[in-house]
């Protein structure tokens, strides 16, 4: 048991970490909004298909609102953290349940989580940082940055799978 905690705690702190890299790394800035487009939903999804729902929802949640605090955004990392934490989630419960069943698994659960983000920072900007009908201004950008962290996770986690290290720490 202790083993498996201990897996379980690395590889949640270096799914942290690589969203935190895959986020501040690249960024392609969206002057309409002041925000930019980026790689760490990528990872976020890649974590919740490997980590599965609770690791990946603290790794997704953890890594992009660091992100958020040390790029100048710390008003969003709340709200980023709870997104990224339910787009994990979400994505890795749709995944596990469609896994055995069909091939799509992936896809779908991907584009579940990413549909959350985008609709998710509406209601946040919306809501909590009082942009209003405002916030729509985001959607596009978030769609591609979606589109982005859907196609690449789907791709990456099928070729990362494929090597028996990977699917041996795989969740179940």
């Amino acid at each position: 048991m202790k083993k498996e905690n201990l897996k379980n705690a690395v590889l949640t702190a270096l799914f942290a970490a690589l969203a935190y890299v895959a986020t501040t790394v690249i960024q392609i800035p969206i002057p309409a909004t002041g925000g930019y487009i980026n790689l760490g939903d990528c990872v976020v999804l890649l974590g919740a298909f490997l980590l599965g729902p609770v690791f990946g929802a603290i790794a997704g949640g953890i890594g992009s609102a660091l992100a958020d605090i040390l790029s100048g955004y710390a008003h969003y990392a709340l709200g980023t953290f709870v997104i990224k934490a339910a787009m994990a989630a979400v994505a890795a419960l749709i995944f596990k349940s469609l896994k055995s069943k069909i091939k799509i698994g992936s896809p779908i659960a991907a584009v579940a989580g990413e549909m959350i983000m985008i609709f998710g920072y509406f209601i946040y900007e919306s809501i909590f940082l009082g942009y209003g009908l405002g916030a729509a201004a985001a959607i596009p950008g978030n769609a591609i940055q979606g589109i982005a962290g859907a196609v690449s996770s789907v791709l990456l986690y099928h070729a990362l799978y494929a090597i028996p290290q990977i699917k041996e720490i795989s969740y179940k």
